[in-house]
């Protein structure tokens, strides 16, 4: 499956539309993250734990909507997003989409 942020895929030429493919994860945060997190608040810096957790969020999203487009028949997906938001306290969506395409190569 190829999948990129751009309009177009360079090689390839679009052959069909098929439509939107998309993914999406909620994860929560931890009682140690966040001791970590409020120590982190205090000193500055990089709170590694939520990098790591936000990014697996990314994958899983990545990964659900790749599947999707390929259930409908695309072995492309093009104008590749993501989007995050707080669902409750502590907790976080991660939504990756894009429009499922056919290519072909030129």
């Amino acid at each position: 499956m190829i999948i990129c942020t751009s309009e177009q895929i360079v090689g390839k030429r679009i052959t069909e539309t098929i439509g939107l493919a998309r993914g999406s994860t909620i994860r929560a945060r931890n009682v140690g993250r966040d001791l970590m997190a409020s120590l982190r608040n205090i000193v500055g810096g990089e709170i590694k734990d939520y990098t790591v957790m936000l990014a697996q969020a990314r994958e899983e999203a990545l990964q659900r909507m790749s599947e999707q487009a390929e259930e409908k028949g695309a072995n492309a997906i093009v104008c590749l997003r993501f989007v995050s938001s707080t669902v409750s306290s502590g907790a976080a969506e991660m939504v990756a989409y894009g429009t499922a395409v056919k290519v072909v190569d030129d």
